[in-house]
């Protein structure tokens, strides 16, 4: 008998994923059915999503809440259709888009309707992923040229920082101990102490 599973992601712990799982649940899939991965869809390299390939037969059916959560690589998103449509003999059902549903119109101008929207669909994804990834790029840019400095700020060193660096220097005191009256990792204080001695 065929199972029906769904297929949630997002991009980060940070996101949340219930406007999917509500979606799934809308639908009467079964929670030990939906498998959710809090990642990138840059690839199909997934934990959750592997575990849905493995498990999924024949006549099963797939659901997920729209193509972007799917992945958005444009080659990608195809191989898996593939995977999943021909070579698992499963359906897929895209269910913000109704025409994405191979259960339906299984004749070839079905397929070639639904291939066609897909490869669409996949090509808008990554392009969307793309345009997202420039504007970022430009942001940062844009703001390093205002002086926005980026990445953790420069650590204080401590007040008796100098008075240790020149007896370190000295070698009066190794730089395990140099560290420790500063309070610093060891390579810390020794990284700082090269740059104080040039």
């Amino acid at each position: 008998m065929s199972k029906v599973y769904g297929y949630v992601r997002v991009s980060s712990r940070e996101q949340n994923e219930d406007r999917q799982l509500i979606a799934m649940e809308e639908l009467g899939i079964a929670p030990e059915c939906i498998y959710v991965d809090k990642q990138s869809g840059k690839d199909f390299n997934r934990p959750s999503y592997k575990r849905l390939l493995r498990k999924v037969k024949k006549d099963d059916v797939i659901y997920v809440k729209s193509i972007d959560r799917l992945g958005r690589n444009y080659d990608e998103i195809i191989e898996q259709w593939k995977i999943i449509t021909k070579e698992k003999g499963a359906d897929i059902c895209i269910i913000d888009i109704p025409i994405l549903d191979t259960r339906r119109d299984k004749d070839l101008m079905g397929t070639f309707i639904s291939d066609l929207v897909l490869t669409l669909l996949s090509y808008i994804a990554e392009n969307e992923r793309n345009t997202i990834r420039k504007r970022q790029a430009e942001g940062i840019a844009a703001a390093k040229k205002r002086g926005v400095k980026f990445g953790r700020a420069p650590m204080k060193l401590p007040d008796n920082f100098m008075e240790i660096c020149q007896k370190w220097i000295r070698k009066e005191i190794s730089t395990k101990d140099g560290a420790l009256a500063c309070g610093m990792a060891k390579s810390t204080f020794y990284n700082k102490a090269v740059k104080f001695r040039k």
